[in-house]
């Protein structure tokens, strides 16, 4: 016989409310993570002397929470089992604590009276709540402040800062007066770079790739592309650049550079499955400071359509060599060099190709790259066995503004190629042209609903369809394009002939609906067109298909299932499965 007891007097976890007047959703909100007390009652917690403690500080900690929501003449009253907790001594000896009520009356709103800042730099953006007549929060006089000390800084006086302030409450009024005075300092430029840290990257190349210009004029924006740079060579895990409190001859300030070395070798693995295509693997070994310039080696491989019921085995085998800040600091070099059978569903191909490029960083969400390049292959599909040789001048840019590659919930991407090629051979001149466009919103539904869009667009104007390597021409049907259809299977078919078109459109959207903290549930609608020429005519046919999809939030990433049936178009592929890691676009 199993007896469990309860010992007298086993404490049990406190109630709490909180009132407010006027109750309003901001100022209840802002209450609530301000106190402590309701926080220990989320935490069951039971102590009585930490839950006295709590409801005393929790006096300041309202007041403050009101200060920065404008309101100046707050009444807050704690009760501590209805003894209020201010006069509680601090050290008395509860024997325990039932129940805290919180009351607070906000008081009026205070405006300003007046809002001033001086002397502001040109063309300083000052918000629009700073002025008279406004709400008078303190937190648009913080926010303001930092607008106008920021703004002195972007102009190059580093040392700027508020040298006096005066805000007075006018009870009777509810009106503040905010008047604050700026000392700008002295026009500042760069001085020494030290580094503090030891690294195995060397120290001329770290200066090259942070390119600060020494003898500059202070820009606090260099500081930031600067450590952006440093960590976007993955050679570190952690950059960290800090300014020296005081000046150097010549009004130069000197920056401490501080820096934790990334491990030397990383290795990555990934898998996708889809019922008709089959299993997809792939794997990396890279390098991130090969001959210690932070120069990065990945080598990388990919066996695709394992256990597929659409063409044969694909291999992939590649390597890139990337040395970033090689033509100034914006600008690395990229070396590429790969290795590819395609056993697909309507061509086989085995090609080697090679490329020498150059990618230009314009800011954090805007690159372009820009390359030659030669390949070989050798194909073979309903039109013959042939080979192509062919030179390439791959030109491409990215576009992004996503919140998060994995998992994006707001923002856009836009990504354009443009490749032109000529094929000695058959002196075939084309240039192929692909955009990928990619938008995402937020909405405020269930516990976060997100709307996801993707436009695709390809053509190819020059060469025949003969005369094109078929991996260069466009196909719809997968998880790429057109869900609930199997891979590669709306093509270009004439006189029992089949290949790939020379024009493709696709359309995708989604809505992705967070049901709890990591399950998402996702419904589809997948369009995509395939033509005959390089512009969209009635030489092509359609296909569209369906679905629904659960998305599993980790770490690292969301895991994917989505099930697909066909809507529209030729054949009946049945339903389709696809999983895999991170979002489908």
């Amino acid at each position: 016989m199993l007896t469990i007891s309860v010992a007298p007097g086993l404490a049990v976890a406190f109630e709490a409310t909180l009132s407010v007047e006027p109750n309003e959703q901001d100022i209840r909100q802002s209450l609530v993570r301000s106190s402590l007390v309701l926080a220990a009652r989320n935490e069951d917690a039971t102590d009585p002397q930490d839950i006295l403690a709590a409801a005393q500080a929790d006096y300041g900690r309202l007041v403050s929470a009101l200060n920065q929501l404008g309101y100046f003449g707050p009444v807050v009253s704690i009760l501590v089992d209805g003894r209020e907790a201010a006069s509680i001594p601090p050290l008395s000896e509860l024997p325990a604590v039932s129940g805290i009520q919180i009351h607070v009356s906000t008081g009026p709103l205070f405006r300003f009276g007046s809002a001033r800042i001086e002397p502001l730099p040109p063309g300083a953006a000052i918000p629009e709540t700073f002025s008279e007549g406004m709400p008078a929060k303190l937190s648009v006089v913080r926010d303001a402040t930092l607008a106008a000390v920021d703004g002195w800084r972007k102009l190059g006086y580093a040392k700027a800062r508020v040298a006096h302030q005066e805000i007075i409450a006018n009870h009777a009024q509810a009106r503040l007066q905010a008047h604050l005075e700026l000392m700008p300092g002295p026009l500042v430029r760069f001085g020494e770079l030290e580094i503090a840290d030891d690294s195995m990257v060397r120290e001329d190349r770290i200066r090259a790739i942070a390119g600060i210009p020494s003898g500059g004029v202070f820009d606090p924006v260099e500081l930031e592309s600067a450590s952006d740079r440093l960590r976007r060579t993955g050679a570190f895990n952690s950059v960290s650049i800090q300014e020296k409190d005081r000046l150097g001859p010549g009004d130069t300030i000197d920056l401490e550079l501080s820096l934790v070395d990334a491990k030397a070798h990383r290795y990555g693995i990934g898998a996708e499955m889809q019922s008709s295509q089959g299993l997809t693997v792939s794997s990396f070994w890279m390098n991130r400071n090969l001959l210690g310039g932070a120069e990065r080696l990945r080598i990388g491989g990919e066996i695709s359509g394992l256990g597929g019921e659409t063409g044969g085995l694909d291999y992939h085998l590649n390597a890139t060599l990337t040395r970033p800040s090689t033509f100034g600091t914006l600008t690395d070099l990229v070396v590429f060099g790969e290795l590819v059978q395609l056993d697909e569903p309507i061509f086989f191909s085995r090609q080697a190709n090679t490329e020498l490029s150059i990618n230009h960083h314009f800011s954090g969400s805007l690159t372009a790259e820009v390359g030659v390049a030669y390949r070989s292959a050798d194909v073979r599909d309903d039109l013959g066995s042939r080979r192509f040789s062919y030179a390439a001048l791959p030109i491409s840019a990215i576009w992004d503004r996503r919140d998060d590659p994995l998992n994006p919930s707001k923002g856009i991407y836009l990504r354009g190629d443009v490749m032109p090629f000529y094929d000695p051979a058959r002196s075939a001149a084309s240039v192929r042209t692909y955009l990928d466009t990619r938008m995402y919103r937020k909405i405020g539904f269930g516990n976060g609903t997100v709307l996801a869009g993707r436009l695709q667009y390809g053509s190819l104007n020059g060469s025949t369809i003969s005369e094109t390597p078929p991996d260069l021409l466009f196909f719809a049907g997968g998880s790429g394009t057109v869900r609930g259809h199997p891979y590669q299977s709306l093509s270009i078919s004439s006189g029992g002939i089949e290949t790939g078109g020379r024009s493709l459109l696709g359309f995708a959207g989604e809505v992705r609906i967070m049901v709890t903290d990591t399950i998402e549930a996702v419904g589809f609608y997948d369009l995509g067109y395939v033509g005959a020429n390089g512009r969209y005519d009635d030489t092509g046919g359609w296909q569209s298909g369906a679905g629904v999809g659960v998305r599993y939030h980790t770490g690292i990433g969301p895991i994917r299932l989505d099930i697909a049936a066909p809507v529209s178009g030729s054949g009946d592929a049945g339903v389709q499965i696809y999983f895999g890691l991170g979002q489908t676009f």
